[in-house]
């Protein structure tokens, strides 16, 4: 997790203690960064809830264009709750850099999560089960199954 969310998480506590940041990233644009995060809450996520969030962070306009999203159903995954949370499910894992080439690691790998420590996930993927750090994992998402 990023520094910058953990800011929005500590920022939308008080707010709005029922919203759980599930991802909040940084994209570059033509003109303005974009910060685009994608939130849950137990009753849903609605466009009125996406607007209050919006408000609540309404000042990192001066820095960012500022979307609000719900997880859709590719949801990022970015905490070990949210890993252990969705086992068994298929994920695609993209890496941060690819490894050395004497490891013939990639750049995704796609597959079953079947395990996540507070170190790592577990992953069942074409050629065997992998273990990839939390620190390796650039963005990661459920796929439809």
């Amino acid at each position: 997790m990023t520094a910058l969310q953990q800011e929005i998480e500590q920022r939308l506590a008080d707010a709005e203690p029922q919203v759980e940041v599930l991802l909040a990233e940084v994209l570059s644009g033509p003109a303005h960064p974009t910060l685009r995060v994608f939130i849950d809450h137990p009753d849903g996520v609605t466009l009125s809830l996406c607007e209050s969030v919006s408000g609540h962070l309404s000042d990192m306009r001066d820095r960012y264009t500022l979307e609000i999203s719900s997880p859709g159903s590719e949801r990022p995954l970015s905490k070990p709750d949210h890993f252990r949370r969705y086992i068994g499910r298929r994920a695609r894992v993209r890496m941060r850099s690819p490894e050395p080439v004497a490891i013939q690691r990639r750049r995704s790998y796609t597959g079953e999560l079947v395990g996540a420590s507070d170190s790592e996930i577990t992953l069942a993927a074409e050629g065997g089960i992998l273990a990839i750090p939390y620190s390796d994992i650039r963005r990661c998402n459920l796929v439809e199954e």
